[in-house]
């Protein structure tokens, strides 16, 4: 088939981050076939006579950002222009010492050189009071600097303008290290791999590498492509995925991710996925397309600001009229709130997302950040959240001259082609144990009951015909002597194995909790959370036995996949619910919580494609960590709030008053815009789990 190629010119280079997301989400779109970013050039190649509507909606979304990106000014421009203004400034200061009469008789042209450097508040303030018909930041800076030239002391303003750049700068770089803590995780620091061909090693560029190779790792090399181990044995870091500090141990057959390091050994693997295919290039657009989902708080920091300028301009008016002073005009102008409520409400979510990033957390909006905030309610899955989801035989009971080896074996010959849960435990075992399972002559399920096999004699053992199965299976065979076993142990699950008509044992099988799930649950009460919640499809006896052993508030036993949602949506009635699941079977329920949460990294694709938030640690402490770092997000953003609020309040008291001078206003509000974006900036700093520590990022 012929494709059709388009060409689109684009204002600046994309990041490479911002390629692969720019080449996905057009590959999304309807007919497109392949779409790639090239320096300046976007190419797209499609199907039919012309793209789609919602290709050519991404393509002018990719324009205009790389459009804003060239208008955007950058910390660069902020330290030219506030050393342009210092310069400026104390070249005035130097000619009314020693020249006042020239000092004066210039004072149109620095009027006009006051305005010049200005030019570009005025284009963004009053351009944007035109287009948005409202007033903004920019507006009340430009008619500081206004107000300053027609009060005779333009000078005055470059005081604000040296200040307001120098703070810009300074914020600028505190927002934009928030942003780009994730941004470095795809530059992996190794260019070069060891290509296994013939036996031999040979280097390679990473770039080289196609799925079907083979690579070998050795201690402190960094592995940059997803795979699967082929020989070796090795101590792997795979924070960069999991978050965990631990090495995980590796050995055939065992994945391994981009972004790990091998701490100690050596490991040949078969690459599966490179580049922008593995887990750390997905979690990278993951959190990359979060930090542009805004929070709810986000859009109230916004409207609060929008509405707090129009009072500094109307102060100001209200200023002049009764005291014709300017110098308490300009002090109120000096002065405004949105920069400290935007930039630390936007830096403080952007933090948040990238501080649970470095913890192998994956928040997928700032939203949910807001949301696991406000979680009061928990709602467990119970089978591969609360407890590990692999059946375990947790006990063997014999009757008298029989082993656990005969009655294990048996019970896995007749259950040798059976899925069930159970049976696959008992499978499990034997393997573990390294035991040969005899084959069975025949074998019939019935139904609710269990197995029933013919099984040949072997390895000394007698065989015969075997029945495996419950209790209730037993009687309804007329097996003798159940209760010749005493059974201690309160597990639910058990397996009767009997052999001819006479019981040989019972086999009792869980699943097992998994392991500092109590320890989470209660930290997380203490932390704010009123009430737990079960949800299994398991019976009731286990759903019960569970619920105890956890103590846990309810549960809702035998509940269907699809029924789970409308439970969340009946507890979401009366509090704001944290729902986690194992982020396959749950996905409708993690859909209508307010925050979905999916835990465990065994299937790290569809966990993260089904959850708000994943959690790609088996460690159950990452729902406490993702709680703490939603409420010490919104508890910096209300000290933030209060203290833009109090501190600018204040000085604009101060400065309508005349206590005090336009330069200490200038300096009291950009002193309190760069406090609490730094404050922001400070959850990227919390915690001690690192991830990828081994190359410097944070």
């Amino acid at each position: 088939m012929n494709y059709r190629l388009v060409s689109v010119p684009l204002a600046s280079e994309l990041s490479h981050e911002a390629r692969l997301l720019a080449g996905a989400r057009l590959r999304a779109a309807r007919g497109v076939v392949s779409a790639a970013a090239d320096g300046k050039t976007l190419r797209v190649w499609y199907r039919g006579t012309r793209l789609s509507d919602a290709a050519m909606r991404q393509i002018q979304r990719i324009r205009e950002k790389t459009e804003e990106r060239v208008s955007e000014p950058k910390m660069e421009d902020y330290r030219r222009d506030a050393l342009i203004s210092l310069g400026v400034f104390a070249a005035m200061k130097l000619l009314e010492k020693n020249a006042p009469g020239a000092y004066v008789g210039l004072r149109f042209l620095r009027s006009i050189l006051v305005l010049g450097m200005a030019r570009g508040l005025f284009k963004s303030g009053y351009g944007g009071l035109i287009r948005d018909r409202r007033p903004n930041a920019d507006t009340l800076t430009a008619t500081a600097v206004a107000a300053s030239v027609l009060s005779g002391r333009p000078e005055s303003s470059l005081s604000l303008l040296t200040l307001s750049n120098v703070a810009e700068m300074l914020t600028s770089y505190a927002a934009e290290r928030a942003r780009r803590q994730i941004s470095g995780l795809l530059n992996l620091n190794q260019r070069f791999v060891w290509l296994v061909d013939g036996g031999v090693e040979r280097k390679v560029p990473v770039e080289s590498l196609k799925a079907g190779d083979m690579i070998a790792a050795h201690a402190g090399e960094m592995i940059c492509i997803d795979g699967r181990v082929l020989e070796g044995s090795a101590a792997v870091n795979q924070s960069s995925i999991t978050g965990e500090s631990n090495p995980a141990m590796k050995q055939e057959k065992s994945r391994v991710y981009a972004g790990s390091v091998v701490e100690a050994g050596e490991l040949t693997i078969l690459v599966e996925k490179v580049g922008k295919d593995t887990s750390l290039a997905h979690i990278v657009h993951l959190v990359e397309e979060a930090q542009a989902q805004r929070a709810p708080v986000q859009n109230f920091a916004d409207q609060m600001a929008n509405l707090l300028v129009p009072v500094s301009l109307l102060g100001a008016v209200v200023v002049y009229g009764a005291t014709r002073d300017w110098q308490r005009v300009l002090n109120l102008l000096f002065i405004d709130f949105s920069c400290g409520l935007k930039l630390s409400t936007a830096t403080a979510i952007s933090a948040a997302i990238a501080a649970a990033a470095k913890k192998g957390i994956l928040v997928k909006g700032g939203n949910y950040i807001e949301a696991l905030a406000e979680a009061d309610t928990l709602v467990l899955d119970k089978t591969g959240t609360l407890t590990v989801g692999v059946p375990q035989i947790s006990f063997i009971r014999t009757v008298e001259g029989v082993s656990e080896k005969e009655t294990v074996l048996l019970a896995a010959s007749a259950e040798m082609h059976s899925v069930h849960p159970l049976a696959v435990a008992i499978q499990k075992y034997v393997r573990e144990k390294a035991w040969e399972v005899p084959q069975h002559k025949s074998s019939e399920t019935i139904v609710a009951r269990g197995m029933k096999a013919s099984v040949p004699d072997f390895d000394g053992f007698k065989g015969g015909s075997v029945l495996v199965g419950s209790r209730k299976f037993m009687e309804e065979s007329k097996v003798k002597k159940l209760d010749d076993i005493t059974i201690e142990d309160k597990s639910p699950n058990r397996i009767y194995v009997a052999r001819d008509k006479k019981l040989l044992g019972v086999i009792g099988i869980n699943d097992p909790i998994r392991p500092k799930m109590k320890k989470t649950l209660n930290q997380m009460r203490r932390h704010g959370i009123d009430e737990i919640v079960m949800l299994t499809g398991d019976s009731k006896e286990v759903a019960a036995q569970v619920a105890q052993e956890m103590d846990i508030d309810s549960f809702y036993a035998e509940v269907l996949p699809e029924d789970k949602a409308n439970y969340v949506q009946k507890l979401k009635e009366r509090g704001c619910i944290m729902m986690v699941g194992d982020g396959i079977n749950d996905a409708p329920a993690l859909a209508f919580a307010n925050v979905g949460v999916s835990l465990g990294g065994q299937q790290t694709d569809i966990a993260a494609e089904s959850g708000a938030v994943t959690i790609r640690s088996e460690d159950p402490e990452g729902l406490m960590t993702a709680l703490s770092i939603g409420r010490r997000t919104m508890s910096l953003i209300r000290q933030n709030f209060t203290a833009t609020i109090t501190v600018n309040s204040a000085a604009m008291l101060l400065g309508a008053l005349g206590k005090i001078n336009p330069l200490w206003a200038a300096i009291i509000h950009n002193t309190a815009t760069l406090a609490v974006v730094l404050n922001s900036a400070r959850i990227l700093g919390s915690g001690k789990k690192k991830l990828l520590p081994h190359i410097g990022l944070f």
